[in-house]
């Protein structure tokens, strides 16, 4: 797909979405729907595509979401994990996300030699994308009920023209859905990608983003429940109110930041540290938008 028909793809996404918000939509305490989870992705492969930052979708994005415990929180404390002792960081059984999702912003020390940290670098690049199988059909269903029977309002289409909303809706999400997956495996412009590192098994894919057995996995194995958000690497000396400790002779030091999904991706980092005992990789989050 070229860059001018994925941007027309997007444009049509956005124009219906831009509509529905309008409808006065009651909030669910659910989880996303597959979508919602497709949006997200799609937008950041079509602005990848642009050489533009991607624009956040509605009610997700992290810097513009209101926190419902700011001021609540405690001071961030940074956590080291490192080779055995992250070993013993045994993963529970039941998948956790909130309600809605509570973007938080992090940034990640990672120092060690300098050719295995080159090398870990060069295997954490990857799209930021968790490629899922999206149920269409579903998400077209789905809209359709919406659109002819909404929620504390009257309805604003005929039958006719909530049918005609939700197959175009399912359209675009489809486009936008091949654009972002088509990127998984070809593009490195995430540097920091847990799918490249810990990659989702493809049977956990076919279930879907809001499947219960899927989010168990991403909680078990990553320690958050959507892949990382406005992922950026930066010089070890990026944030100087934030100086990482300096490496020792031989060691070199890799700073990024991040947003992650309602926790810290502790789970990843403690498998990473395993993987790579001769790493160390200190995540430290900040509970206000930097």
């Amino acid at each position: 797909m070229t860059c001018a028909a994925a941007t027309r793809a997007s444009a049509t996404a956005d124009a219906l979405l831009d509509w529905l918000r309008t409808q006065r939509r009651a909030v669910s305490a659910g989880s996303p729907t597959p979508a919602d989870a497709a949006g997200l992705e799609e937008n950041a492969a079509v602005a990848a595509e642009a050489g533009t930052e991607p624009a956040p979708a509605a009610d997700t994005s992290p810097a513009g979401r209101p926190r419902p415990d700011d001021g609540v929180r405690a001071a961030p404390t940074a956590t080291r994990f490192h080779g055995a002792d992250a070993a013993r960081a045994a993963p529970r059984a039941a998948p956790l996300r909130l309600d809605h999702t509570d973007w938080l912003h992090h940034r990640l020390t990672v120092t060690g030699p300098d050719a295995l940290l080159t090398a870990f670098r060069q295997a954490a690049a990857g799209a930021g994308i968790i490629p899922w199988h999206l149920d269409l059909d579903r998400i077209e269903e789905d809209m359709f009920n919406f659109l002819v029977a909404p929620p504390r309002q009257p309805r604003t289409l005929s039958v006719a023209g909530a049918g005609i909303v939700a197959g175009r809706l399912r359209e675009a999400v489809s486009r936008r859905h091949d654009l972002a997956v088509a990127r998984v495996g070809n593009s490195l412009a995430c540097p920091f990608d847990l799918h490249a590192l810990l990659p989702v098994p493809g049977d956990m894919l076919r279930l879907g983003p809001d499947h219960p057995d899927a989010l168990g996995w991403l909680w078990e194995q990553w320690g958050t429940t959507q892949a990382l958000r406005h992922v950026s690497a930066q010089a070890a000396d990026g944030n100087p109110a934030c100086p990482p400790p300096p490496p020792a002779p031989g060691e070199a030091a890799w700073q990024l930041t991040f947003w992650s999904a309602d926790w810290t991706p502790w789970r990843a980092l403690a498998a990473l540290a395993v993987r790579w005992p001769a790493l160390r990789f200190e995540p430290l989050p900040s509970y206000a938008v930097p």
